[in-house]
């Protein structure tokens, strides 16, 4: 039994993954000409910081079998906003990014599950109206964020290897695995997106999970975007689509399936500390930009295959017709 759930592909994968790339940052010293520190642990963990609300709010929706593209959208907007509004009290303009992200799930989640449409062309469709909304409040322009007591504080070492940002983020992932775990959302997400009809029939109120879902997903990502503008001391109205590449890459190394139904909060942190070690060989070694995507492609490429369902029968059925014929037992000689 403990085999079995061992071979499970959300706790396979994710060690899988994220014991390759601890052993290929262990290992940069041998074929690198640098030496590590515990500054390169503690810059792991400020990636991990930077794109670990972003790959937990699109894994949440991921295991609900949706797919929220939103994310980045929301994640811009809700540092322009922390950045606008809290300059004077810093709380402020955390509260106006959560909320706005929450808001906006909600709206999000009531279009999906009320209308029942796919999620990917109306997430497509916010996400390119958010980035016009983060652009036209902010002219285009990068805004800098003047509270440098702030700045200074989210990225403070804590225990060496820490910062406040950090932590908050290792937080919200023990926090998603312990309400997962832990409580009938983890179990009924996991249910509608294994198998929605089932579900409905079951007697789970899919629309009210899929409505919250969105709004976690939109909350999470506007507070990523607050973090982010805190520690940068500004907010830029275009991140670009790199950060939805590395939190969906996270997602997927992480375990969970793009089909739903599969997946858990600590297996996502896995998948994004996997990334963000990648992350930190390439600055270490220097290396360019495009090693580091080959080696993300890479990665995701051997995940894949391993998570292949007919790779999985198929060896079945190998391992099935290899096996030797079972030997009768010998008769008995009066």
């Amino acid at each position: 039994m403990r085999r079995l759930r061992l071979a499970r592909p959300e706790l396979l994968l994710p060690l899988t993954a994220f014991g390759l790339t601890l052993v290929v940052f262990l290992l940069t010293p041998t074929w690198a000409d640098v030496e590590l520190s515990s500054f390169d642990v503690y810059n792991t963990l400020q990636i991990l910081a930077r794109l670990g609300p972003l790959a937990l709010a699109l894994g949440l929706t991921m295991i609900a079998g949706e797919f929220d593209l939103s994310v980045v959208g929301t994640y811009a907007l809700g540092g322009m906003l922390t950045v606008q509004l809290g300059q004077d009290d810093w709380r402020v303009g955390l509260l106006a990014a959560v909320g706005t992200g929450a808001a906006i799930g909600l709206v999000q989640g009531a279009l999906i599950a009320g209308l029942r449409l796919p999620s990917m062309p109306v997430t497509l469709a916010t996400y390119i109206a958010l980035l016009g909304l983060t652009s036209a409040l902010s002219d285009g322009l990068t805004k800098t964020y003047s509270n440098i007591d702030v700045t200074l504080w989210v990225d403070q070492p804590v225990l060496t290897v820490f910062s406040p940002r950090s932590l908050i983020t290792l937080g919200l992932f023990a926090l998603a695995a312990l309400l997962l775990a832990g409580s009938r959302w983890g179990r009924e997400l996991r249910a509608i997106g294994g198998d929605r009809r089932a579900s409905r029939v079951a007697g789970v109120r899919v629309g009210r999970l899929l409505v919250a879902t969105f709004a976690a997903s939109g909350a999470l990502s506007g507070l990523g975007g607050a973090l982010l503008s805190f520690s940068l001391g500004s907010a830029n109205p275009d991140p670009g689509v790199q950060p939805l590449i590395l939190a969906a890459a996270a997602a997927l190394l992480g375990g969970v399936s793009l089909a739903g139904g599969r997946g858990a909060p600590l297996g996502l942190l896995a998948g994004i500390l996997a990334v963000a070690l990648l992350a930190e060989v390439a600055t270490v070694a220097a290396l360019p930009s495009y090693v580091t995507q080959l080696f993300y492609a890479a990665l995701l490429g051997v995940i894949v295959v391993v998570d292949a369902p007919d790779l999985h029968a198929g060896v079945t059925r190998l391992r099935t017709h290899l096996r030797p014929p079972p030997v009768p037992p010998a008769e008995e000689t009066p």
